[in-house]
Formats: C-alpha cells, sequence, structure tokens
C-alpha cells in the first residue's frame, strides 16, 4: 500500500500529523509512507525512519507553477491512498486530482464532495492529534498515538558539544521560545523579561528561535540582570531544537510549535496561552506539561482560532497573566 499524508501549514502542524505516520506503520510495516509538507518545513521529517519520500511545495517563489509541479508529481505516483489533514482548498485540489485510489480529509474542506471519505473537524475540546488520527481509524484503531519527532545522532552531537558543554558548561538549564508567528499569541517580552528574573540564578537561560526572532530575545536578554542567559535564536535547525529541549529542565513557549515540538520529544513543557484556548485543541501532550493562561475570563477571549495580528480591542488583556498568582515549574 502506498500512502501520501498531506499537511502543508506551519510548523505544528506537521508535528501534530506525525501521529498519523506513527501508527500507519504500526499497523502497516510493509506500507510506502510519503509526506506533503511546505518548503521550510522539510527538515522537521528529515531522515524520518518511517518515511520514503519527503515532498516539497514551494508557496513563497511561483507558487502555482510549482503548485501543478508537485500535483504532476503526486499523479505520477498513483497512491493507493491520500490523507488530506487540511481544509484548504490548495491542498483539496491536491487530494482530489491525485489520481488516488482513496482519499480521505475533513469536510470542511471545499474540495470534500470528491473525496471518498470526508470526517467533521470540531472545535469541541478534542485535541487536534485525536482530530487528526480519526481519519485513519476506519484502517486502524481508537487508540491515540504521540506525536515524534526523530533527532539525529549528529542533533545530539552538537547539542552536546557546542550548546551543553561549550555554552551552558553542563549546568541545568531551561529554554524560553518568546515569540510567535501571531501578535496575539505572543507573551509581551516584558512578561518573559519578568519570568527571567524569577527563575533560579544557578540554571541557565536559553532563548530559542528562528533567525526572524533575534531582536526579540536580544532585548529580552539585555533587559533581565540575569548571569547565564543566552540568545541562541537562529543557531539551531528545527531538529537541533528539539534535541536541544528534550535536554531541558523545562521548556517555556506560547502557543505555538516549540509546544508540538516538547510534546514529540515528551519533555517537560510550561504552554502560555493569550488569545487562544487549550479548548482548541492544541494543548502540550508531554508527561510533565503546565498550561498558563489569565485566572480571570474575559468576554472576547478566544478572539480567533489562529491569533490575529493585533488585538481587535486594542488592551491584549488576555496576556496579563500574573507569575506570582499562576507560579512557576522548574
Amino acid at each position: 500500500m502506498k500512502i501520501l499524508i498531506i499537511q502543508t501549514a506551519f510548523i505544528g502542524d506537521v508535528i501534530l500529523a506525525t501521529p498519523i505516520i506513527e501508527k500507519l506503520q504500526r499497523f502497516y510495516p510493509a506500507a510506502t509512507l510519503d509526506f506533503l509538507v511546505r518548503q521550510g518545513n522539510e527538515s522537521l521529517l528529515m531522515n524520518h525512519p518511517h518515511l520514503r519520500h519527503v515532498l516539497i511545495w514551494n508557496k513563497r517563489n511561483s507558487k502555482y507553477k510549482n503548485f501543478y509541479k508537485i500535483l504532476k508529481t503526486i499523479r505520477l505516483e498513483k497512491y493507493d491512498l491520500v490523507i488530506n489533514i487540511q481544509r484548504f482548498l490548495s491542498t483539496g485540489i491536491l487530494s482530489a486530482f491525485s489520481n488516488a485510489k482513496s482519499i480521505v480529509g475533513f469536510h470542511k474542506n471545499p474540495m470534500s464532495f470528491l473525496f471518498d471519505r470526508k470526517l467533521k473537524h470540531e472545535l469541541n475540546g478534542t485535541h487536534e492529534v485525536e482530530r487528526n488520527l480519526s481519519l485513519i481509524r476506519h484502517l486502524t484503531d481508537d487508540s491515540f498515538q504521540m506525536p515524534k519527532l526523530y533527532p539525529t545522532n549528529d542533533n545530539f552531537e552538537k547539542i552536546n558539544q557546542t550548546i551543553i558543554h561549550s555554552i551552558v558548561k553542563d549546568q541545568s538549564f531551561v529554554t524560553i521560545a518568546p515569540t510567535s508567528v501571531w501578535f496575539t499569541k505572543q507573551l509581551p517580552a516584558e512578561k518573559w523579561i519578568e519570568l527571567c528574573q524569577r527563575l533560579p540564578k544557578n540554571i541557565a537561560i536559553l532563548l530559542i528561535g528562528a533567525p526572524s526572532d533575534f531582536d526579540v530575545c536580544e532585548n529580552i536578554k539585555n533587559n533581565v540582570n540575569y548571569p547565564n542567559i543566552f540568545n541562541l535564536c537562529g543557531k539551531l535547525n528545527l531538529l537541533e531544537s528539539a534535541a536541544l529541549m528534550s535536554k531541558a529542565t523545562m521548556n517555556y513557549a506560547n502557543d505555538s510549535a516549540p509546544i508540538h515540538m516538547a510534546s514529540a520529544m515528551n519533555a517537560p513543557i510550561t504552554a502560555v496561552f493569550c488569545s487562544t484556548v487549550p479548548q482548541f485543541g492544541f494543548t502540550p501532550l508531554s508527561d510533565n506539561r503546565t498550561i498558563v493562561e489569565l485566572k480571570h475570563d474575559l468576554d472576547c477571549r478566544p478572539c480567533g482560532l489562529h491569533g490575529k495580528k493585533a488585538c481587535p480591542k486594542g488592551h491584549f488583556k488576555c496576556a496579563d497573566v500574573d507569575w506570582d498568582v499562576i507560579g512557576i515549574r522548574i
């Protein structure tokens, strides 16, 4: 059986799709599994032991030309099954015209009328992993499957040599990923500074993120009276970041990709929810997990599923968390 899984959204979405890979491999160890991602996310699945190919759709340059190119590639493979996790027109077209024997996806996809099986996607408190796994329930069972990433030995070696031994000097450390694609998902810098000031002085703080996050993290670093705080933005790839988080005493992040990265490594995680809410189903899954959010209700929260570029009300009160009231877990 030859199967294609489609998830061309953001980093966290790809991570939350990995349970499908794990479960299909468990039930169909002889199956050929491929995965389609947007360009930039392919490194998440690099050297994945259960995938044959990671197909890449370049959305940034010549988006539509590359769309037809990837569609042609998919059609030539003649998959037995296409599993479309997304609910958008573009991936619906890729699925509907994939030349696959069978197509499964969510009913909210505009092209779902051409799918062989379509399931409801509801924000009813169900975790996104469970929603994703519902797409293959007819092929497997009802059991839950954790997300999983596979950093290589080289990834861990880099972390051990260049970070843990050289920078941290083998002391305990926490990571903080203070940014997000969406403004209303991102705890303000002053709140992260407050957290840093409250952490024990005998551990190191590692600020992590993409190269574009460097200035935000540098601002936090420069405004913290703390002996061991380091800005690592842009210095690690995705799997190296996952490897680093697995070694941390605690990881702190917004409702964004790093909390799912922690889940995939079963790393300790404290997840901060501002404009979004845990009931949407994107909470961390690690054994050691804590959710931080405003302790009182706001009539404007949540203001959207994915966050917004600015607070619609202009006050951003949903980010006014109190670390003293919440408490800090290390």
